[in-house]
């Protein structure tokens, strides 16, 4: 047990799980855990991080104001997968070291896509709406076996939806900024253009980072390339997708169907989104399963021993 080193965790969840509390406790004595559930930000958040020289934090954000705040700060563990809310240039200009490990929470995620791929297409969302507000209406859907689905972004959760999908005997397309030659030959998938992957697909799966090069990818036009009566799914970063076109769309019948985990805003700012019929809408629970939350609290700990400067982590900077 290591009894001098100060940290702090910011997360409101890793802070009341049990388990992870007992865990991290077993290595470092001196933490501060975040026992008011308060959603940290700005001074606050540097008010809570002061004197830590590690931390475990979860979707609050880090950015050259907060380092310059806290000289005493040496790693920042990430509990979750996503990078978006951490400045890695800034750390990386102060030394900071970052501990995180790609995909902990692949499985959770993957399951749920493959879940909203399956209710959107036979309608069973829709279907329960109506019949809750007393209408008895059988709505005839389509299945996934045999449809094509289209993946963007074939990082360690695309793979894994790509896995779970074998036994439906899809047609899989992917686009991707790097090629996995192996991967693609073992399962079957064709990497393909964003346009023709769009153009092609019956169900669309976004799994991107939220980065200067994905923000506003699925724009206006792009979702407007989509084949008719498609269906598209987001449960990787609010920001990729024009949430607005996205409406419009739905509401044209142009897109059959959308699933959405993760908002531009949170909680989203558009209820008329999410109260659309084929508008399947959850608040960023694709990590929340006790299995993920074990795997991604765990990760978190290790990494406060295993850190490395960003650039040198494989994946960190590009991969979600």
């Amino acid at each position: 047990m290591n009894s001098q080193t100060r940290v702090a965790v910011t997360s409101r969840s890793f802070s009341k799980h049990p388990v992870l509390r007992a865990e991290l406790l077993g290595r470092y004595s001196n933490v501060r855990f975040n026992d008011g559930g308060v959603a940290l930000s700005g001074d606050a958040l540097v008010a809570f991080l002061g004197g830590a020289v590690k931390a475990i934090t979860a979707l609050e954000r880090l950015d050259e104001q907060v380092f310059a705040s806290l000289p005493n700060l040496r790693v920042v563990s990430k509990y979750g997968v996503g990078l978006d809310t951490i400045d890695l240039q800034a750390m990386e200009k102060r030394g900071i070291l970052l501990g995180w490990r790609g995909g902990v929470n692949r499985r959770s995620v993957a399951e749920m896509v493959v879940a909203a791929a399956i209710d959107l297409l036979h309608g069973t969302v829709a279907a329960n709406q109506q019949l809750r507000a007393g209408r008895w209406k059988q709505i005839v859907g389509r299945q996934l076996s045999g449809r094509t689905v289209g993946i963007i972004g074939c990082g360690h959760i695309g793979k894994e939806v790509v896995a779970l999908l074998q036994p439906f005997d899809c047609r899989i397309v992917a686009h991707d900024m790097l090629d996995f030659p192996e991967f693609y030959g073992r399962f079957g998938v064709e990497p393909v253009s964003l346009e023709r992957l769009l153009a092609e697909s019956d169900v669309v799966t976004v799994h991107l980072p939220l980065d200067s090069s994905t923000a506003g990818l699925l724009d206006a036009a792009r979702l407007s390339a989509m084949k008719k009566g498609s269906v598209l799914i987001n449960m990787a970063r609010g920001g990729i997708v024009d949430e607005a076109a996205l409406k419009r769309l739905l509401g044209s019948g142009a897109i059959a169907g959308a699933a959405f985990d993760v908002f531009h805003e949170e909680p989203p700012a558009d209820p008329e989104l999410i109260s659309m019929p084929d508008f399947i809408a959850t608040p960023h629970i694709g990590g929340s399963t006790e299995e993920a939350i074990l795997a991604m609290g765990r990760a978190a700990i290790d990494g406060l021993d295993s850190a490395d400067l960003p650039s040198r982590i494989p994946g960190a900077v590009k991969r979600h």
